[in-house]
């Protein structure tokens, strides 16, 4: 099963595009779709939905995990513009007919490393231990999406055991 992890921002948006085959896991693909910030936000959203759409026509994912909105009282507009990419990241899986499954930060660092409130690095450490990989992932979007993805193969587990054992 083809899962696709996403964390969402309107500059960088991660993704992570793993196979789930009970315990074991290969990375199809993993990057960031960028827009720039010169554009105007209409052009950088569809900019965005362009991308992310080739990602999920290539793949076609059975699920895509989406980190929730969360906002910091002290940073009200990255919120805002978040949730833009965010909007644009359940439109196109919409669109194609693909699951999403929401996901909090809380809940994918505490899948992860046992803690709601672990660290970036804590985190990237994880990933890489848990994939296996030589280096962490970069940037840490990347590493965030691969977590996401991981987390969402899990919750899709628990929902249809027979998706994903192990």
């Amino acid at each position: 099963m083809e899962v696709c992890g996403v964390d969402p921002g309107l500059g960088v948006t991660g993704y992570a595009v793993l196979a789930i085959d009970g315990a074991h896991v290969i990375i199809r693909d993993a990057g960031v779709c960028r827009t720039d910030e010169k554009m105007r936000l209409g052009d950088r959203l569809a900019q965005l939905e362009f991308d992310f759409s080739e990602i999920i026509e290539q793949w076609r994912p059975a699920v895509v995990g989406v980190e929730q909105l969360f906002s910091h009282y002290k940073h009200p507009r990255t919120a805002v513009l978040m949730g833009h990419a965010r909007g644009i990241i359940l439109l196109a899986a919409a669109r194609r007919g693909v699951r999403v499954v929401d996901l909090s930060a809380t809940q994918v660092k505490r899948y992860m490393t046992g803690n709601g409130r672990a660290s970036k690095a804590q985190m990237q450490r994880a990933v890489t231990a848990r994939l296996r990989l030589r280096q962490a992932p970069e940037p840490t979007d990347v590493s965030d999406a691969l977590a996401i993805a991981l987390c969402c193969g899990a919750d899709v587990a628990r929902v249809r055991p027979e998706a994903v054992a192990g």
